[in-house]
C-alpha cells in the first residue's frame, strides 16, 4: 500500500485527529455560494446559510459538522470538538492588518507542512536574500518545551539574521521569534515587527488535511503595518510558502516518520523532536508512517 492511497474513514480516525477543528476555506469564498472539499480522507460540502447565519457544512453523507466563522475562515470538525478553535488574541486588536493569504495545495502531509513551518535551519537555503543568506546559517540555541497547562508546543528565545523579515522591512535584521503549535494541524509564529519594537507580528499557518499525503495550507497575518499594500504582504507571503512547496514535495516518506531514530535530528530541531513526541502522545497517526503500518498489519 502507497502512502498516496493511505485512507481513513472517518469512523476509523484517532480523537486526537478526528475531534479537533480544522479550516476548510476563507469567508471571502461564501460570496461565491460555496464549495466542495475534502478533510481527512472524507468529501465535505460547504455552502452559504441564510443571510446573516453560518455557513452549512456535511460530510458526504449528508450529516452536519459543527462550523465555526474565525479568523477570516470557515472552521469545521468530523468529530464533536471539546472546545473552541484556538485563541489568537492579537487578533483582536484594532491597529493590526488582518490579512487571510489564500490557500496552497500541498503534496505532503499536512504535519510535514507544521514541521517545515517550524524550521529555521532551511531559511538561508530556500528562503535566499529574504528569510536568510550565506554565511549566516547558523541555528543559535533556542528552548522547545510542550507546556502541559494549555497542551501545546512552544519554540522561544529563538533568533535569525534576515535580509527581508517583512515587507516592511528597510534592511536586514537579526530577527525573534516565537513558535507556537497549538493543534496538531494550526500552527503560529511571533515574530519581531519592524514597526513596532515591543510588539510581535503574528503569522498563522492553518493546515487542512485533504488526505495521509495531500494538504492545503491556509495561511493567515495579523500585521503592525500601515504603509504596506495587501497585494504586497499577500504576495510576500505566497512567495515564501512557493518557495516551501518545493521542498515538500521532495521530502521522502511523504509521510510524517514519528519512530526513533527514522530521520536524524541535529540541535536545530529542538522544535521538531518535540513536536514528534507531543504527536506520539496524543496518539496521532493519520499524516504518519504509522498509519501505513496499521493498514498493512
Amino acid at each position: 500500500m502507497t502512502e498516496e492511497i493511505a485512507m481513513a474513514t472517518g469512523s476509523e480516525l484517532e480523537p486526537a485527529v478526528r475531534d479537533d477543528w480544522y479550516v476548510v476555506g476563507a469567508l471571502t469564498q461564501l460570496d461565491r455560494g460555496g464549495w466542495t472539499t475534502r478533510l481527512l480522507g472524507q468529501n465535505v460540502v460547504v455552502e452559504a446559510g441564510a443571510e446573516g447565519a453560518p455557513p452549512n457544512v456535511r460530510d458526504a453523507s449528508g450529516r452536519g459538522l459543527p462550523v465555526r466563522e474565525l479568523y477570516g475562515c470557515v472552521w469545521t470538525s468530523l468529530g464533536a470538538p471539546r472546545g473552541e478553535p484556538p485563541p489568537i488574541p492579537e487578533a483582536d486588536e484594532p491597529d493590526r492588518r488582518h490579512v487571510v493569504c489564500g490557500a496552497v495545495s500541498v503534496r505532503a502531509s499536512g504535519l510535514r507542512l507544521v514541521e517545515n513551518f517550524l524550521d529555521m535551519a532551511h531559511f538561508p537555503f530556500v528562503h535566499t536574500d529574504i528569510l536568510g543568506a550565506e554565511p549566516h546559517t547558523e541555528v543559535a540555541q533556542y528552548t522547545s518545551e510542550i507546556r502541559r497547562d494549555v497542551d501545546e508546543v512552544w519554540a522561544t528565545n529563538c533568533t535569525f539574521f534576515q535580509p527581508q523579515a517583512a515587507v516592511s522591512a528597510t534592511g536586514g535584521l537579526l530577527t525573534r521569534y516565537e513558535y507556537r503549535v497549538a493543534t496538531p494541524y494550526v500552527t503560529m509564529l511571533y515574530k519581531t515587527c519592524p514597526n513596532a519594537a515591543n510588539r510581535w507580528d503574528v503569522i498563522c499557518l492553518f493546515v487542512q488535511p485533504l488526505d495521509p499525503g495531500r494538504s492545503r495550507a491556509h495561511p493567515v497575518m495579523f500585521l503592525i503595518d500601515e504603509a504596506s499594500r495587501d497585494a504586497d504582504l499577500l504576495a510576500f507571503q505566497q512567495m515564501i510558502f512557493l518557495q516551501d512547496r518545493i521542498i515538500l514535495e521532495n521530502q521522502r516518506p511523504v509521510l510524517l516518520p514519528l519512530e526513533p531514530r527514522a530521520e536524524i535530528p541535529t540541535r536545530a530541531d529542538s522544535s521538531s523532536v518535540a513536536y514528534r513526541r507531543w504527536l506520539k502522545e496524543k496518539n496521532v497517526r493519520y499524516g504518519t508512517t504509522a498509519r501505513i503500518a496499521t493498514s498493512a498489519a
